[in-house]
């Protein structure tokens, strides 16, 4: 069976748009034709329109797409509303039931949302603790497996950086000269919570040692070509992030094993869960390919590349036989 995913802007959540015959173009760069592989599909989807959401991140559009082209394969109507402007509204729109589904992760969820102190390690374990506290709390339901890709903070410096400074750890931050201690990063690192204030705290980086002066912030994709080319000695990163490697960049290593876990998984409520109990079926192989490595790449085909974030979540999903050529 061929469906056709019909694309719709959705960069702030209940902006109506009248369809007319040709595809509208989504924040996921357009719609695509796609036939189910290995994905099932079901008569009770056809006929029912799903809702898929996504933040505004390169990365989130195309895990929204992933989610746009395997409910289409499966059998559904599905309503391109990816690239929600920020994650409080993403997370508002899911909760409001502006959108029905998507990918979010356990650590923003624990921390930001739910307003956690402690940073759960172990994956598995942090994946539980929010499944059960946002299925009690907001009737959320968190399928069952989240992906292994883990889109946390990191550090980046050029080899030449961390070689002249002997840089492995970000315990080794200090081993720059104050002369030459600079850090970018962008805006999300620099006012959550979990970002750039827990950072100076776990690695005991106070104000002397690297004066707000210092600090610059700037635009996410900015943050890589500023270290890249010398502007900044240090540079704030997600760690799944295409440009680390096209870059030629070096993550430092979480020495301290501070930095929260952030695996993805499908969310939705418990009423469309119970509705549709084949989306785990339907996402839970899908889930499991998901590897940091995987994500990188598909990253970079976007950021570097060029590649719509909808091209290069059709193209995965039939590389793995999700969907037929």
């Amino acid at each position: 069976m061929r469906n056709r995913t019909t694309g719709l802007a959705a960069a702030t959540v209940g902006l109506a748009l009248l369809a007319t015959g040709c595809g509208l173009e989504s924040g996921g760069g357009g719609s695509v034709d796609v036939e189910a592989g290995s994905i099932p599909t079901f008569e009770e989807l056809e006929g029912q329109t799903i809702a898929v959401g996504s933040k505004e991140l390169t990365e989130q559009l195309i895990l929204g797409q992933i989610a746009v082209q395997a409910l289409t394969a499966a059998g559904a109507d599905v309503q391109d509303e990816t690239n929600i402007a920020g994650s409080e509204n993403a997370r508002r729109a899911i909760l409001n039931g502006d959108i029905d589904l998507m990918w979010e992760y356990t650590g923003t969820a624990w921390l930001i949302y739910e307003g956690q102190e402690e940073v759960i390690k172990d994956p598995r374990e942090q994946y539980e603790a929010i499944r059960d506290r946002d299925l009690e709390e907001n009737d959320m339901v968190w399928l069952d497996p989240p992906a292994p890709m883990n889109n946390t903070y990191a550090l980046v410096v050029t080899p030449e950086t961390a070689k002249k400074y002997d840089l492995t750890g970000i315990s080794d931050f200090l081993n720059i000269p104050e002369d030459e201690r600079s850090l970018c990063v962008d805006t999300e690192y620099h006012d959550r919570s979990d970002g750039l204030a827990q950072t100076r705290e776990d690695y005991e980086i106070s104000t002397k040692d690297l004066p707000n002066a210092d600090v610059q912030t700037m635009d996410s994709g900015v943050v890589y070509t500023s270290v890249a080319e010398g502007k900044c000695t240090v540079g704030s990163a997600y760690s799944t992030d295409g440009r680390i490697k096209a870059l030629g960049l070096k993550m430092l290593e979480d020495d301290q094993n501070v930095f929260p876990i952030y695996n993805p998984a499908i969310t939705v409520k418990k009423d469309f869960a119970e509705k549709y109990p084949m989306l785990e079926e339907i996402f839970g192989p899908i889930a499991e390919k998901l590897d940091t490595e995987t994500v990188m790449e598909l990253n970079a085909q976007a950021d570097q590349e060029g590649d719509a974030p909808a091209t290069v979540a059709k193209e995965w999903l039939t590389k793995e036989g999700f969907l037929k050529e």
